[in-house]
């Protein structure tokens, strides 16, 4: 059985974004094979636990892709910080004779995002609306890898690391089975230290928002990568409670039109044409519906979300993210999607000088206190119930092949999608009885 099919068989997605499925997206042949170390949020832990604890691991899998796919460069990206996840890549790459290779980079947000990542490692720019194999490359993040080679032993993706810190007890990275409770999460890391708090799902600055009471029917996915409580009156709780209309309406009386957004935004500054300065002015005074055609509006489809523009950049405490996420619904629900552009682009001569140090993101967040937390703790965590979501992953949702009643045993198939459809295998994360089937199979151990 070739790679790319035990890949497929395993249902390994991507588990650092969206959940792209990894045999469609490794089925390509690149100059770059970029794997992805950087950690790029703040606070999380898990890739760099990966990276120290399973470095051997890592690095085989890497060379088995970098074969599928023909790369010319296997390199892992990681941060000129991490010095003990260096040491531990560096001494199995010359344990194993590997040629692959360590790319640092200075310790900035976003440096995790793949677009950003591509920049650094090969000095090219992805064009707008496109993808990293437009410019000879592929990337994937150090937990997939680790996915992969538990795949080449034939094991199927049940189960998550991920990290849970902020206000917590006991900082700490778990080892547990999708479809585990975010609440079952939080009780192994000691529980919130405050009756008032928010839970980050994901990184702190890209991740999504819920209350505490949501804990209990939140469910680890395989793209889950972090848990992170936060006070109810911390800067991103407050945040995420802004309507749009309110941030428009704000817009229209305190933007400055000062172009900061613009000027520090990662994708402007590595050659896209995106200006959130000129997209804030144009919605503050006109009604979205009317301003679907401008191409100054529809530069924010091509925005990645990553903050920096509201958390950072704007002095007027305005939210020029949060409007570009609600202008990429509308022009969804319009049908209307950015074209791809051709050409060559080049990043900005000043990109070097306005790269924002990630530890100076966490302070505009409000997340200091947890920046340098040491999280070396791996605790693995069992569960008698879980509920695995049919659509965890970018593209269709699995098709159930068990239903009520069925007994199956972990790591046995439960939801399919054929190999050529975009889409992954869902499988059994405990043993036990099929309860539910419905947009997600419910098992319970017996």
């Amino acid at each position: 059985m070739d790679l790319i099919e035990k890949i497929y068989k395993a249902g390994v997605v991507g588990c650092g974004g969206a959940g792209f499925p990894t045999h469609i997206k490794l089925n390509c042949k690149v100059e770059y094979l970029i794997i992805n170390g950087a950690e790029c949020e703040p606070l999380l832990r898990t890739d760099r636990y990966i990276m120290k604890n399973k470095a051997i691991e890592i690095i085989k899998a890497v060379e088995a892709v970098g074969k599928v796919v023909e790369a010319q460069q296997c390199i892992i990206v990681l941060k000129k910080t991490y010095h003990e996840e260096i040491k531990s890549l560096e001494t199995a790459i010359k344990e194993l004779n590997s040629q692959v290779q360590l790319h640092q980079l200075d310790n900035f947000y976003p440096a995790g995002d793949e677009q950003i990542i591509v920049c650094e490692v090969t000095g090219r720019t992805v064009p707008p609306a496109g993808i990293p194999l437009d410019v000879g490359s592929v990337v994937s993040n150090t937990a997939t890898m680790l996915c992969i080679y538990e795949a080449i032993q034939d094991k199927s993706f049940t189960h998550k690391y991920l990290t849970v810190t902020g206000e917590v007890k006991t900082p700490v990275v778990l080892y547990v089975p999708v479809g585990i409770t975010f609440e079952e999460c939080l009780n192994k890391a000691g529980g919130a230290l405050g009756e008032d708090y928010k839970i980050i799902s994901g990184g702190p600055l890209m991740g999504s928002i819920i209350n505490k009471n949501q804990a209990k029917t939140t469910y680890v996915t395989k793209t889950t990568s972090g848990i992170i409580v936060i006070p109810e009156d911390n800067h991103l709780a407050l945040q995420s409670e802004v309507s749009v209309q309110h941030m428009l309406n704000r817009a229209k009386s305190a933007c400055i039109q000062c172009s900061y957004c613009t000027e520090l935004c990662p994708r402007n500054l590595i050659g896209h044409p995106l200006k959130p300065h000129k997209i804030m002015r144009k919605l503050a005074y006109n009604n979205i519906s009317e301003m679907l055609d401008d191409e100054d509006v529809k530069q924010a489809l091509i925005c990645c979300e990553c903050g920096v523009c509201e958390i950072f950049a704007c002095p007027m405490g305005l939210m020029p993210r949060k409007v570009n996420a609600f202008i990429k619904q509308e022009y969804a629900k319009s049908g209307i999607r950015y074209d791809k552009e051709q050409g060559e682009y080049l990043a900005r001569d000043t990109r070097e000088y306005r790269k924002i140090p990630s530890k100076r993101m966490a302070a505009r967040s409000g997340l200091l206190k947890y920046y340098d937390y040491k999280i070396d703790t791996l605790v693995r965590l069992e569960t008698n119930r879980v509920e695995i979501q049919l659509k965890q992953h970018i593209g269709a949702p699995a098709q159930p092949i068990v239903g009520v009643g069925d007994i199956v045993e972990e790591g046995q198939l439960i939801a399919g999608c054929e190999r050529d459809k975009m889409g992954a295998n869902l499988h059994a994360s405990i043993s036990g009885k099929v309860i539910m089937v419905s947009d997600k199979i419910v098992i319970e151990r017996q």
